[in-house]
């Protein structure tokens, strides 16, 4: 009996894992190539990163971390790189609370990486210098997700629709 309660408690006990890791897209595109080789002007660069995920069964999920990089020499696009990175992972037991911050804090954490390294790896296939993506603050991204759709709702709760980028005073 004492098994079969420890059985019983170890079946509830939270568990959380990476499963797999795998490129779920990645672009390149030099649209003013080779002519934008010939430019001596620095370029400048603007890189955009957002994460998602979904529920593929019961405790298994898929998470994604984008990122988009785009490098102009003044208004010619060098080039621009799309790169998603995926990964699967079994989360069961887990509070619905702390489901959320898990999947949208925790797992992009552990997929930036792989990310960071497609993305130098491809840049630096271009016989272009290597680009290296900044380290990322999950946590911030996220709280800074919650506080705009929080920031949405009341919104819509108060019946006035803000512009984009728009904030309420």
């Amino acid at each position: 009996m004492a098994d079969q309660d420890q059985n019983t408690q170890d079946n509830q006990d939270p568990s959380f894992g990476l499963q797999r890791t795998y490129v779920k897209d990645i672009s390149l595109e030099m649209p003013n190539a080779p002519q934008i080789f010939l430019e001596q002007e620095s370029p400048s660069v603007d890189v955009s990163i957002n994460v998602g995920g979904q529920r593929l069964a019961d405790s298994i999920y898929e998470s994604t971390v984008t990122a988009t990089v785009t490098t102009r020499i003044g208004e010619q696009v060098m080039y621009l790189v799309e790169a998603t990175q995926a990964g699967i992972f079994e989360a069961s037991n887990i509070p619905d609370e702390q489901l959320d911050p898990l999947l949208g804090i925790v797992c992009p954490t552990m997929l930036y990486p792989y990310l960071r390294a497609n993305v130098a790896d491809l840049i630096t296939r271009t016989s272009l210098p290597a680009l290296h993506l900044a380290e990322v603050n999950f946590q911030n991204l996220y709280e800074q997700r919650l506080a705009q759709l929080a920031e949405e709702q009341e919104s819509q709760d108060s019946g006035i629709i803000l512009p984009p980028g728009a904030t309420r005073q």
